[in-house]
């Protein structure tokens, strides 16, 4: 079984500001590659999203933009599996900045690590990707786009290993969620079913 983790940073609140993208491509046991790159968003950048990020127009003003290392990108998530933490944010930036540029789509699955973390480890205090990280040991740079997406490949596998699975499927079987999807123009998200909890009586 292989999957793909993503993340972004981005210049601003803008979803169509990618400046960064961390990439690492692992299977249950182990991390097989990993890609990283700047990313120069061709817009201002947001002190506020400098503040947590570190990166900077100067940083980006020889990196390639969107369109130019998309690419590469496409080859990585077309027809796999692809994950992120609060996946929502990341294929949103990957869905607005194709808008933003007029390409077309990927055809691919996807998951959230953050979705996925509730359901295994329901009792954390919450599920930001530092706490689920420290939980497991994880030591990270955060907010460094390859740092937090080897940190998301890494709580998927944990996840898969206390459930006991070695394939997507059935670990979704297991804990009782879907995949979402992208494809052309459209897409939908990963769903988990509500467990039930045990009514209380009181006398």
């Amino acid at each position: 079984m292989k999957f793909v983790s993503i993340d972004f940073e981005t210049a601003n609140e803008k979803r169509h500001s990618p400046c960064a993208v961390g990439i690492v491509v692992a299977n249950e046991k182990e991390i097989l590659e990993e890609y990283y790159s700047l990313i120069n968003p061709i817009t201002a950048f947001s002190p506020f999203n400098v503040r947590v990020h570190g990166i900077t127009d100067r940083d980006v003003e020889d990196a390639p933009t969107f369109p130019e290392i998309w690419p590469v990108l496409d080859k990585y998530l077309s027809n796999n599996i692809v994950l992120a933490h609060n996946a929502s944010f990341d294929m949103s930036v990957i869905r607005q900045t194709l808008d933003y540029f007029q390409l077309p789509y990927p055809e691919m699955d996807y998951l959230c690590t953050a979705n996925i973390s509730r359901k295994v480890w329901p009792d954390l205090m919450n599920h930001k990707l530092n706490t689920v990280a420290a939980h497991h040991s994880i030591t990270f740079e955060h907010h460094h786009g390859l740092e937090d997406a080897r940190v998301a490949a890494k709580i998927f596998m944990q996840a898969l290993r206390e459930y006991g699975t070695d394939t997507v499927d059935s670990f979704l079987e297991s804990c009782q969620m879907s995949k979402g999807r992208i494809y052309e123009r459209g897409y939908y998200p990963p769903k988990a079913k509500r467990t039930q909890r045990s009514k209380r009586i009181y006398f």
